[in-house]
């Protein structure tokens, strides 16, 4: 059976290379090719900045009621569909239906209706100097590149799209090579919803597709998710031209629980703030102290609860709540890591192998993993694994928890567990990290802006905040009284 071809999505409908160069999509949870997808050559890129013009000469004059009266389509459509799409994202992540279900699809259409909603409310100001006066227009950058990650690939593309579109401007989007259907669905329902062609384009490849879209002298700003090493050059890329960037990098975030917590409930955040998307999300709490008092009680219902409640295996079964790794090659890299994990001296209590469910043998699975015995300086606490990886630590006092968990270069995320109101807000004040949470870990909704410190990014998404990052500033100067010149 030959497969399915998917082509580039450029001004409104699919566009062939040309020369039928594609690459493979492989299922994560079979090791089968699923569809190969035609790459971005250079007839497509100019194909793509010359539609992403026509579009914003239409997009960008059209009022800010009618862009969010057209966008609000697109959210309809997106629900109506939640199911085929987040099928898709199964196909392309591995991770369970259970989660892609009620979540990648639901969030992604939350935040095209929430900048929608905002897109009539932007605003400029004006303010006497005198006798005259000057005002303010919040006017858009005009083409925006947007690349993906893998393990919410069309969340991304509805979190980057949504309030670059509600501003005015367009988008190229350059989704990961291994995950490159969501984006191509999304761009099918914008252009059903009544979205000009051109105002989002979706352009596949690898790393070098996503190179020329941060050096194009014609692209205003870039909105990069993925991680820090990938980070760096597009950021050093965009300086080239003095593009604007959006920075969502990774994390190796602490998650603080006190030994007045409610253990069962922070347990609950270890589990989802380490397994939830397989252990493939860059918030996760993947360092996880524990204040002793609580350790013996906290750490055997843990590992119980990891080993009864965990089902591994078909992510398409709705019993299943753990899929499998995005690829063969990352699979390996977990491995590596628990074998240092085992080397360097921690304890492992739980997982620490591949797995080969009953119905998904092939797939790219490894086992929930707990290490304790954990310290700061071993390579699975201090480096970002992005799989199902705990590191359990200890901690006595509040001071030294918190010197421990600001200890990195990286500063996405944190949580703190405590009774205590007072302390709660105390240390979660003190994190180094853009996206906190008390008593609570992982939830992100659209009217909250989400960043990191550090190397951890640059910029917000979600939230009012990030309607200043796709618009600019023009200052207008109006004089009223006759011009005053020594000349």
């Amino acid at each position: 059976m030959s497969l399915v071809v998917h082509q580039n999505y450029i001004h409104g409908q699919y566009l062939s290379n040309g020369t039928g160069e594609t690459f493979e999509v492989i299922n994560p949870a079979t090791g089968q090719i699923s569809y190969l997808v035609e790459v971005a050559n250079d007839e497509i890129k100019q194909a793509a900045i010359a539609s992403a013009k026509q579009g914003f000469a239409v997009w960008s004059k059209m009022t800010a009621m009618e862009r969010s009266r057209i966008l609000q389509k697109a959210v309809a459509l997106l629900r109506e569909q939640n199911d085929v799409l987040a099928a898709i994202e199964v196909l392309d992540t591995g991770k369970p239906w259970q989660e892609a279900s009620v979540v990648d699809v639901v969030t992604g259409a939350d935040a095209i209706e929430f900048f929608a909603g905002l897109a009539p409310s932007i605003e400029g100001n004006q303010q006497p100097v005198g006798d005259d006066f000057y005002y303010t227009r919040r006017e858009p950058l005009g083409i925006c590149a947007g690349i993906g990650a893998w393990n919410y690939p069309l969340q991304i593309a509805c979190w980057k799209a949504a309030p670059a579109l509600a501003c005015g401007n367009v988008m190229v989007f350059k989704p990961s090579e291994e995950t490159p259907l969501g984006a191509l669905k999304l761009a099918e329902i914008f252009t059903q919803a009544g979205v000009p062609d051109g105002v989002f384009n979706v352009v596949q490849g690898d790393g070098r597709v996503g190179a020329w879209l941060t050096l194009h002298d014609e692209i205003a700003k870039v909105s990069f998710t993925g991680e820090v090493g990938t980070g760096t050059k597009v950021m050093a890329a965009a300086a080239t031209t003095l593009k604007e960037v959006t920075m969502e990098l990774g994390g190796k975030s602490p998650l603080i629980i006190f030994d007045d917590a409610d253990v069962d409930n922070a347990i609950s955040a270890a589990m989802l703030a380490n397994f939830y998307t397989q252990g493939e999300i860059c918030t996760n709490g993947t360092r996880v102290f524990v204040q002793k008092g609580i350790y013996p009680r906290f750490i055997q219902k843990l590992v119980e609860r990891t080993q009864n409640n965990i089902v591994c295996g078909d992510p398409m079964d709705e019993a299943t709540n753990f899929g499998a790794l995005i690829s063969q090659a990352h699979q390996q890299k977990v491995l590596e890591y628990i074998e240092q994990g085992k080397s360097q001296g921690a304890t492992l209590v739980a997982g620490g192998h591949a797995l080969t469910p009953e119905n998904a043998p092939n797939g790219y699975f490894v086992a929930p993993t707990i290490f304790t015995d954990c310290s700061d300086e071993m390579s699975i606490v201090k480096e970002e694994i992005f799989g199902p990886v705990m590191s359990v630590l200890t901690f006595d006092d509040e001071a030294e928890v918190i010197a421990r968990a600001n200890d990195t270069h990286l500063g996405l995320a944190a949580g703190v567990f405590t009774q205590d109101i007072t302390r709660a807000h105390r240390v979660i004040h003190q994190m180094q990290a853009g996206i906190c949470w008390i008593n609570a870990y992982g939830a992100s909704p659209s009217e909250m802006p989400v960043g990191g410190y550090k190397m951890s990014g640059i910029g917000r998404e979600n939230g009012s905040e990030t309607l200043k990052a796709y618009t600019q500033i023009k200052a207008v100067y109006v004089g009223m009284t006759t011009l005053e010149s020594p000349f």
